[in-house]
């Protein structure tokens, strides 16, 4: 499965499946660090959350209310902290066990990792001041 990620520098599309460890998407036109933004899966979920940058996961729903509020949210916040973040969007009613083994009881949830390991965890639609500051003390 792949992702295509667009420059925020130079605007190219960038088709980009796997990202080696110890690096970052970067823009094959530009070579600036891309905005990490990808759709996750239960089958992806252990190498998803793998990174050497910190990787917030959001537990979502296109059904809910709170989770189209935040999702523009986690959309600048990847363009913002290119290079510096990742994040991964998980569909719950499409892929249900990794919501399940994090205990997610309600949308949109939050959590954070750090070199794979659970870090953090924000349960609702926050303001982005907010949001950035929890990946920040997290």
């Amino acid at each position: 499965m792949s992702d295509v990620l667009t420059c925020a520098a130079c605007g190219a599309k960038n088709r980009v499946s796997t990202v080696p460890e110890g690096q970052v998407p970067s823009c094959a036109r530009c070579g600036a660090a891309l905005p990490w933004l990808v759709s996750g899966s239960d089958a992806t979920f252990t190498q998803d959350v793998q990174a050497d940058v910190p990787v917030l996961v959001d537990f979502w729903a296109p059904w809910c209310g709170p989770c189209r509020v935040i999702g523009p949210v986690l959309e600048d916040l990847a363009r913002e902290r290119a290079g510096k973040l990742k994040v991964v969007k998980v569909n719950v009613d499409e892929h249900p066990r990794a919501p399940g083994e994090y205990g997610v009881q309600g949308i949109p949830t939050l959590l954070l990792f750090r070199g794979g390991k659970l870090a953090g965890r924000q349960v609702g639609a926050v303001p982005k001041a907010t949001l950035s500051s929890w990946i920040d003390t997290h």
